[in-house]
């Protein structure tokens, strides 16, 4: 498997989290052995999935990105919780409204460049993922506050290799300071 698929490549927008926060992520997830653990430089919080991407089409996402208007933002991941359905061991907190806003946003520039995400149709759900396969844990522990400062948004490319996901960084944006 890679991420060149019969039509493009695997692409979406994410925050990325510094190395400092991926790392107490990581730690935190000690306390949850099992499953697939995300690789700590993996992390990220998927803002849209684009699904398989020509180089054009890569190329105006990246247009669009940059006429996104949102602003910078704090926020905290305060909980873990846990799909079934997939079995998916996540880190989430409160979506603050400029999280929102960088969401609708980007669907609507995306949307005026003729580019119609695999996420399109589906509510935001803000997220990181930390494992995958993850068996049903029968109380998940308290997470401790970990505070996130979002300064840019990134594009990447996925590949899906044997050893899980690997991604590649296409560009980065800025999000406006707050006044």
């Amino acid at each position: 498997m890679s991420g060149e698929g019969p039509r493009g490549q695997r692409c979406f927008f994410a925050l990325w989290p510094d190395a400092g926060l991926r790392g107490e992520l990581a730690a935190a997830l000690k306390a949850l052995p099992g499953g697939r653990p995300s690789r700590p430089e993996t992390l990220h919080l998927t803002l849209e999935f684009l699904g398989e991407l020509s180089p054009a089409a890569i190329e105006a996402a990246g247009r669009a990105a940059a006429t996104v208007h949102a602003q910078a933002f704090s926020w905290t991941l305060d909980h873990f919780g846990y799909w079934r359905h997939n079995r998916i061991l996540w880190a989430g907190g409160t979506s603050p409204p400029e999280l929102d806003q960088l969401v609708r946003g980007l669907r609507h520039e995306l949307g005026s460049a003729g580019i119609r995400s695999a996420d399109a149709d589906r509510r935001f759900f803000p997220h990181v993922t930390l494992a995958r396969k993850f068996p049903p844990p029968a109380a998940l522990p308290v997470l401790e506050r970990l505070p996130w400062f979002c300064g840019d948004f990134v594009l990447a490319r996925s590949r899906l290799l044997p050893g899980g996901p690997s991604y590649d960084l296409i560009g980065r944006w800025p999000l406006r300071r707050p006044d």
